[in-house]
């Protein structure tokens, strides 16, 4: 029998099941879609888990397999109250708190079998009593369930916790149910003090990469506004997939709290990069600004119904480490559906009157299409090449009242550093006219045209330097 490193991992989940009138050992792979339906099914299930699936063989007819894993062999004599049994296997030097993939440890077990000699066995080599499964209950909690009661005032007495639990309102009753994008929440280590430190947005660790992660506010499970916003949220993001468009890693629905997890971009955002730059070259905007415009073509093409972001500003376009934009904070603004690709904000008050970013027609809220993002996309790239935002002396509401009411539009200070075809772009883009402005795909062909016009004409002398069109 092999010995067991202290703390090592699981890579594959394990079934016992019948076969023949005999038992048999199947590896799975840990990828396989229909694991989570496949555990350690011989014994009583976690309090927590919704099946709670029943035994289908007695004890009585339960003998170990040769071949099976060392992990597995303590938790089948744990389940069998086999005292002996687990004293070997400890004495080799599997460690006692040795889990499955379900994050079951013996002492689990034991408790929901109600073996006391084992679970004292357990204790008395430093089993971790609080260790939680991947539904988030205890050795106590399952003592509990199971009406096993010495062994739950045994570790009540040692200080156990009986962890509080609290249905999600997304919680299903079924575990095929639980979504694909269903993340274990102990596998998230969330740093607060790790980079992102303002608003929801935290950073942590999932299985050893940085992600960015989203955590529902705890006020915000009774209110249905916020839950249906937290799943139209979700319904976006886990169809968008494209390399200008932030990565969703997946998200917590099954426990509290709840949250949404993207990819971590280490450089921050499009607005502090230019704070800290001021103006970029020609070359970089046109770079920059063909990311964007790839990114909100791809969300306004998605089928059935386009992506209109409504917000598209500097803090929500994020910097990679290729040096890359990524497209982020869609699917934020509630948004009344007027046809396909028609909208009215469901909340007109708020965030855009403060915008120097929002589209005249937004602001003013009327009925809008694709076309407003056009018009943020105009002054973004303006931003970009002058290296300020329009009317930067003025308050972010003044300057919103300027450009939506009086139509103003701010100055072309450095116009001669690059071509005028730019500028026509720009005006275009932020024309007060929604019908005027191009769209996406087509701002992305006159780019391109751009590109290769003013490099014969030598305005961008450095873009050869550039593999990126």
């Amino acid at each position: 029998m092999e010995k067991l490193k202290k703390g090592i991992s699981r890579q594959f989940s394990t079934e016992l099941f019948r076969k023949s009138g005999k038992f048999s050992f199947k590896r799975q792979s840990s990828l396989d879609p229909r694991r989570n339906n496949l555990r350690f099914s011989f014994g009583r299930q976690s309090s927590l888990d919704p099946l709670r699936r029943s035994p289908s063989i007695e004890n009585a007819e339960r003998t170990v397999p040769e071949n099976l894993d060392s992990t597995m062999q303590l938790l089948f004599m744990a389940c069998k109250g086999d005292v002996k049994g687990v004293q070997d296997l400890l004495d080799e030097g599997i460690d006692v708190n040795s889990i499955d993939l379900d994050g079951r440890t013996a002492l689990h077990i034991a408790a929901c079998e109600g073996h006391v000699e084992v679970a004292k066995l357990l204790l008395s080599r430093k089993a971790n009593m609080n260790a939680r499964d991947r539904w988030g209950s205890t050795a106590a909690a399952d003592a509990k369930h199971y009406g096993n009661a010495e062994v739950y005032e045994m570790l009540k007495a040692r200080g156990a916790k009986v962890p509080k639990v609290g249905k999600t309102p997304m919680a299903v009753a079924n575990p095929r149910e639980v979504p694909e994008y269903e993340l274990n929440p102990l596998e998230l280590q969330i740093r607060k003090s790790d980079g992102i430190s303002k608003g929801s947005y935290q950073v942590a660790k999932w299985n050893g990469t940085k992600v960015s992660v989203k955590i529902l506010d705890k006020d915000s499970y009774k209110d249905p506004e916020s839950i249906n916003a937290f799943k139209h949220e979700l319904t976006l993001l886990e169809k968008v997939r494209h390399p200008n468009v932030v990565q969703f890693v997946g998200a917590v629905t099954q426990n509290i709290p709840m949250m949404i997890v993207s990819e971590y971009q280490p450089r921050g955002d499009l607005g502090s990069y230019l704070q800290k730059k001021g103006r970029i070259s020609p070359s970089k905007a046109l770079k920059y600004a063909l990311d964007v415009a790839r990114g909100m073509n791809y969300l306004h093409e998605c089928k059935p119904d386009p992506i209109i972001h409504c917000n598209l500003n500097p803090k929500n376009i994020l910097l990679d480490d290729g040096d890359h934009l990524k497209v982020a904070g869609f699917g934020l603004i509630k948004l009344s559906k007027i046809s396909p690709d028609k909208a009215k904000l469901v909340q007109p008050e708020g965030f855009y009157r403060s915008s120097p970013y929002v589209a005249p027609e937004i602001y003013k809220d009327e009925i809008f299409g694709r076309n407003a993002d056009i018009y943020s996309f105009g002054i973004l790239l303006y931003e970009m090449l002058e290296g300020t935002p329009p009317f930067n002396t003025k308050s972010p509401e003044e300057t919103a009242r300027l450009m939506c009411l009086e139509g103003q539009r701010p100055v072309f200070k450095s116009k001669s550093k690059y071509p005028p075809e730019l500028r026509e772009l720009i005006e275009e883009c932020w024309d007060p006219e929604a019908f005027v402005r191009p769209t996406f795909s087509e701002v992305i062909v006159r780019m391109n045209k751009i590109f290769a016009n003013s490099f014969k004409q030598g305005w961008l002398k450095d873009t050869f330097k550039l593999p990126w069109l």
